[in-house]
């Protein structure tokens, strides 16, 4: 790696640093909160989502009795979810669960020590708020915050707890990604030139709820509640159920599936967002009402803001009408390219002895190598894997023990945050997206991005 590249990585850790740094020290107090071997945590959900019933509730099974949890609260606003969720975790712990009718009831009666966060993904950020200022730890969904209004709240709330946070980007608990990660940070693999990410699927029924449509009723749940901060509404079934295919409630392709790729960018480059994105796309075959396109290719420069000579290019490419879902990360250096999809480092591309011997230079070519192995990364019903999100919610729950800092801690979710709402900034506009450091605010236009 280039004195200049080890330097740039150096002052971007220091300067984030200071931007993110806890605003809490230890007192005895705090360690008087740190749960004992022998206290059972009673966990509870914000939100009985497909996404808890079919992922964290499988992976929270898998580890609970080794690590002593309990699970004991269901909070939706539903009605119909508030009972299904309350009933199957009624059958899998073999006691009663309680349902509350929204989260204020849950921390209210003092139910839970920690909570799931699988709510509405424009929800998220603002729920992660309600759960520290309860003094609750959370494992929070991705993405993390879809406006930066709320991403900044968010992080200022979590930073100013001693509250135990993960984000849900599973790849963090990944033994290939660490691999990947030490590899790159050896310096081994080069300057980082490029990274290509792409995430294809061919599943018109995804994000769409179709037999739900007709049970939900306005009187049966809290529409008002379900808005939050977003503008007044009238009530829209399918905004409820089907928000990811609408915007301010849901960015879409960047938020559910961006959010876990570019996650790698900052983790690997050690940069906290990007210098600017453009994008382009549109809805090209699902017609059915939707706002948030069904196609987006978005390119992003990465770098120091003060030298734009120096820094790398990163595209994401996502279509939901053609692919194998088989999501794609491959970074590449002068001397060959990291295949994550393959879990393989190899020279492919780099720089032969004969092309740099023509211009009196170097070769360059990575070796051949295998990364640690990990469950493969799917499109499908759970998009980290069973084996990756378990690991992840286990890395959460033996955190909520030791206090220690999570695989992916607020700092993770806030960068990831702010290159998916850069990347709505510059699809929403036309233009192209910045980042000012000192407001903390996306830029379009010389003016912040607001929706």
């Amino acid at each position: 790696m280039s004195n200049s590249r080890r330097l740039f990585i150096k002052q971007s850790a220091i300067a984030g640093a200071a931007l993110l740094a806890p605003k809490i020290s230890w007192s005895a107090q705090s360690y008087k909160r740190i749960i004992g071997a022998n206290d059972r945590v009673r966990v509870g959900v914000a939100g009985f989502s497909d996404r808890h019933r079919t992922s964290h509730l499988p992976c929270f099974m898998n580890h609970y009795k080794e690590l002593n949890f309990d699970f004991v609260a269901v909070s939706d606003i539903w009605k119909q979810r508030r009972e299904e969720g309350a009933a199957m975790w009624k059958e899998k712990m073999q006691h009663d669960v309680i349902a509350c009718r929204n989260n204020e009831e849950m921390y209210d009666k003092k139910l839970v020590d920690a909570v799931f966060i699988g709510t509405a993904d424009f929800q998220h950020a603002l729920h992660a708020i309600e759960a520290v200022k309860a003094g609750c730890d959370a494992y929070v969904e991705k993405p993390f915050a879809e406006t930066m209004e709320d991403n900044r709240a968010a992080l200022k709330a979590i930073k100013a707890s001693d509250r135990i946070v993960q984000i849900g980007s599973q790849r963090r608990s990944g033994s290939n990604y660490h691999a990947a990660n030490e590899f790159i940070k050896s310096g081994k693999f080069g300057d980082i030139t490029m990274v290509e990410l792409t995430w294809n699927v061919n599943q018109p029924g995804r994000w769409r709820r179709p037999a739900l449509l007709s049970q939900l009723k306005e009187e049966d749940t809290d529409w008002k509640r379900f808005l939050m901060n977003r503008p007044k509404d009238d009530f829209d079934v399918r905004k409820y159920l089907e928000y990811r295919l609408f915007w301010p409630y849901s960015s879409g392709l960047p938020g559910q599936w961006m959010s876990h790729q570019i996650d790698t960018v900052h983790w690997f480059s050690g940069l906290s967002h990007p210098r600017s994105v453009v994008a382009n796309g549109g809805i090209y075959k699902w017609k059915d009402g939707r706002k948030n396109w069904d196609t987006i290719t978005a390119v992003f420069d990465y770098g120091p803001a003060a030298d734009p000579s120096s820094g790398f290019q990163v595209t994401f490419a996502s279509r939901m009408h053609n692919g194998d879902e088989n999501p794609k990360e491959i970074y590449y250096s002068n001397g060959g390219e990291l295949n994550l999809d393959t879990n393989k480092v190899s020279p492919v591309g780099g720089l032969t002895a004969q092309m740099a011997g023509a211009m009196g230079m170097k070769p360059f070519l990575l070796p051949e190598m295998t990364l640690s192995t990990a469950e493969k990364v799917v499109a499908s019903a759970n998009t980290g894997g069973d084996k990756l999100t378990s690991a992840h919610v286990r890395n959460w729950m033996e955190c909520v023990r030791s206090r220690k800092t999570p695989n992916a801690p607020v700092e993770a979710g806030y960068s990831h945050s702010i290159a998916n709402i850069m990347t709505t900034a510059a699809a929403h506009t036309g233009l192209k997206a910045t980042f000012d450091e000192k407001t903390q605010e996306v830029m379009v236009g010389g003016k912040p991005f607001k929706y």
